[in-house]
């Protein structure tokens, strides 16, 4: 998690001793919900993602997001360093300060641990625990063997010794399994070339299974009901509204409120009650991608190439794997049905200074809705969580406001602000 913003004796107006009473109860709420039995806190958590976790970040900044932000506005204000924003940054002086977050993540998901692993909770700036100073000097090895031996592309990451493991392990494991080893090459020669079908071709067959061009371009929107299971098994109500061609909303009702993550066209939000966050620049690539309701005629005209191979086997399917590139994006993996050709795994990732974030979506069970055939279950993971969505009903072409995407404005605060 990032460090705490630097306050000031007052802000908009609001004295420091309020701002400091507010942030008490906000810490005394967020001990309310961690004080529900455990489970059920790994349930909003794996739920919300990446959601809850800005959002408690904002809260700690005592910072509210604007309902508005013009274009003409992000254009001259250039984008706040991380330093600028948080306290006591060392290793990563100079990244955006909207990368913070993701790199946390990414740092978390690498060695498979919490925030408090590092930091101490509610003065995450403080130096107190040795694993933060160990992250920093590794953070520097990590770009400096970057840097001398690659020059400077990204080769090596957090990722690439620790495996999940706070400890990277040193010495080979013995296992009972023989270990696989690759064929040298020329080891069988005469031994044809796998050959598989162009990109494009896969990309067409693509769109006639889901039932053809013309009968994608008649949908103009979508509402789906549904079911979302989470780790144990728990069961909440979802709801997902989409609007051609790129707007996108879906509701999580969870116990403890709604959780809502939304594209509006042009920049996505997310939020849980009493929190909004505007999405970064890295989050609104992932969830254009998500909100584009025409996504299998666009796909080929979002990558400068593709690359095809044999893809893995998904729920006993064989597959296809089309990956699509471009220079300064990540890559997009695409999972095609061999037999039918319908998408089965996209997988895309968030860049981050210090490595990729990954999200895995699978497709299933797919009906017709319309002349199209839609999936009707899709899982989504990330490292650490993971949960299912199951759609129950399915309405298409029927009356959505727009209104409905924009992001709400910033709670009003329940106490008046003290005299200056």
């Amino acid at each position: 998690m990032p460090n705490e913003a630097k306050s000031a004796p007052k802000f908009r107006g609001i004295s420091l001793e309020l701002l400091q009473r507010l942030l008490e109860r906000f810490r005394h709420r967020i001990c309310e919900v961690k004080s529900m039995n455990a489970h059920r806190w790994k349930v909003w958590v794996s739920v919300c993602g990446t959601s809850l976790l800005l959002l408690v970040v904002a809260g700690a900044r005592g910072q509210s997001t604007p309902a508005k932000a013009s274009s003409e506005d992000a254009a001259a204000k250039p984008p706040k360093l991380a330093e600028e924003e948080y306290k006591n940054i060392q290793a990563l002086k100079g990244i955006p300060a909207e990368q913070v977050v993701p790199s946390m993540q990414f740092i978390a998901a690498s060695l498979g641990v919490e925030c408090e692993y590092c930091h101490v909770p509610h003065r995450m700036e403080k130096d107190d625990k040795k694993p933060k100073l160990t992250a920093r000097k590794m953070i520097g090895m990590m770009m400096a063997i970057n840097k001398e031996n690659f020059e400077g592309h990204r080769e090596v990451t957090c990722y690439s010794c620790h495996r999940g493991s706070p400890d990277p392990v040193a010495t080979p494991v013995i296992t009972a399994e023989e270990p696989r080893r690759e064929a040298p090459e020329g080891a069988k020669p005469g031994e044809p070339k796998p050959v598989f079908p162009p990109a494009e071709q896969l990309l067409e067959k693509y769109i006639s299974a889901i039932g053809g061009a013309a009968a994608l371009q008649k949908v103009t929107s979508r509402v789906e009901k549904g079911t979302l299971t989470a780790f144990g098994g728990q069961h909440f109500p979802v709801d997902v509204y989409s609007k051609a061609p790129d707007k996108r909303l879906s509701i999580m009702h969870l116990p403890n409120g709604d959780s809502v993550t939304a594209f509006d066209g042009q920049r996505g939000w997310l939020s849980v009650p009493g929190r909004v966050h505007r999405m970064s620049a890295a989050e609104n690539a992932a969830a254009r991608i998500d909100a584009d309701l025409y996504f299998p005629l666009h796909v080929k005209t979002l990558y400068e190439k593709f690359r095809v191979n044999s893809g893995e086997k998904i729920d006993g399917h064989d597959t296809y794997l089309v990956v699509g590139l471009k220079e300064g994006q990540p890559p997009l993996r695409l999972y095609f049905d061999e037999e039918s050709g319908l998408l089965l795994r996209l997988i895309r990732y968030a860049e981050t200074p210090l490595g990729r974030n990954p999200t895995q979506i699978d497709y299933a069970d797919y009906r017709e809705a319309n002349g199209l055939n839609v999936p009707f279950r899709w899982t989504l993971s990330r490292p650490g969580n993971q949960f299912t969505i199951q759609v129950g009903q399915l309405q298409q072409n029927v009356p959505i406001d727009d209104a409905k995407f924009v992001a709400p404005p910033p709670a009003p605060t329940t106490e008046k602000p003290a005299a200056p």
